[in-house]
């Protein structure tokens, strides 16, 4: 039995060639979760979906699926684009990589997709890059089951201790320490800043990155997302956008966009 689906908000997370002139879709939807269609003929010269069907553009998209692999029917803007270029396109592309990994197909979550918009949009305007990241890191890492305890020592409802120091680990939380230094040792008073989202303190927003990259990796049982690898490179100069490179936004979509 077919399942019809008609003008449902979405946003494309990943595209990637399918035959001569089709594409397979990973979208994000309100109400479906993550769904994959295929797109026929829409890499075609000709195709009117070709300036609709990218990433980050808010959508209503339609499809029909027989099976796991359904195949799209229409799609339409519903809200303009948001202008993503640098350091914020590289991290709206960040986010899709935490979605595809983390989210299972056809599991509707619509405080994650409203959570997603409002990064997106975040991302769009320019505001403080990081801290949208780490904020859309802690939320969603909540919203899957896998919160960060940031409250209570591990094992104990003891809540932490602003002049403790605590060893983080993932499977358990804050374990308090005598010592000062560690990969994930941090005072007490940093992960409280961190829980309520202090994030106009560079201190607290470095120990936020430190803390959820251990924990994302953690989740992902080790495997680095494609983006940390292309941030590395524009930090190392081997990767850049703009005129005098010759590279454009296209040049980073494509990248992106491999499996």
């Amino acid at each position: 039995m077919s399942k019809r689906v008609e003008q449902q908000r979405g946003y494309i997370l990943h595209h990637r060639p399918f035959r001569d002139s089709s594409q397979i879709l990973d979208i994000l939807t309100r109400d479906h979760g993550r769904i994959a269609v295929v797109a026929r003929g829409s890499r075609g010269a000709k195709s009117r979906l070709a300036g609709v069907l990218r990433p980050f553009l808010p959508l209503r998209v339609s499809w029909v699926a027989k099976s796991d692999l359904g195949t799209l029917t229409g799609a339409e803007a519903a809200g303009a684009p948001t202008g993503l270029r640098g350091d914020a396109l590289l991290s709206a592309y960040y986010v899709n990589e935490l979605i595809l990994n983390f989210m299972h197909r056809d599991d509707p979550q619509p405080e994650l997709f409203t959570l997603y918009g409002d990064a997106i949009v975040a991302l769009g305007h320019n505001e403080d890059i990081a801290a949208t990241l780490r904020d859309f890191e802690l939320e969603f890492l909540g919203l899957l089951g896998y919160a960060v305890n940031l409250a209570h020592e591990a094992g104990s409802h003891h809540e932490v201790e602003p002049d403790c120091h605590y060893d983080y680990r993932v499977e358990q939380g804050p374990v308090p320490v005598s010592r000062q230094e560690g990969p994930l040792v941090f005072r007490g008073s940093v992960l409280r800043a961190i829980a309520a989202r202090q994030f106009g303190d560079p201190d607290v927003l470095r120990a936020a990155n430190r803390l959820l990259r251990e924990v994302i990796t953690f989740h992902l049982g080790g495997k680095e997302l494609q983006s940390r690898k292309v941030l590395r490179e524009v930090h190392r100069g081997r990767f850049s956008l703009g005129p005098r490179t010759g590279r454009t936004s296209s040049d980073l979509t494509s990248i992106m966009s491999r499996p």
